[in-house]
């Protein structure tokens, strides 16, 4: 559980910059926020799968490096995700 909440808090952490740094792809506070939260999410999930365990484990404990990697790497995922999603919302409505 606490993973997700790392990669959520992440996500939308980087959802949120990455709309303020690319003015294009600004979908306002919410709609960062939300396609960071998702991106993050989605993006710290197919991360551990792709590591097969090795971002963090539940019996171990509460490993501070493995859920600062989860941070991170929600992070990264929610502004990509933020940014794709904002790009083509606003091309769309651009083209409209």
């Amino acid at each position: 559980m606490e993973a997700i909440l790392a990669q959520l808090i992440g996500g939308a952490a980087g959802g949120t910059a990455s709309g303020k740094l690319v003015k294009d792809a600004d979908l306002g506070q919410i709609g960062n926020l939300i396609a960071g939260g998702i991106g993050g999410v989605g993006g710290g999930q197919l991360l551990g799968a792709l590591l097969g365990g090795a971002t963090g484990d539940a019996a171990a404990g509460l490993d501070i490096a493995a859920l600062a990697g989860q941070l991170v790497g929600g992070g990264v995922a929610g502004a990509i995700v933020q940014l794709v999603v904002g790009m083509i919302k606003n091309k769309l409505l651009a083209r409209s």
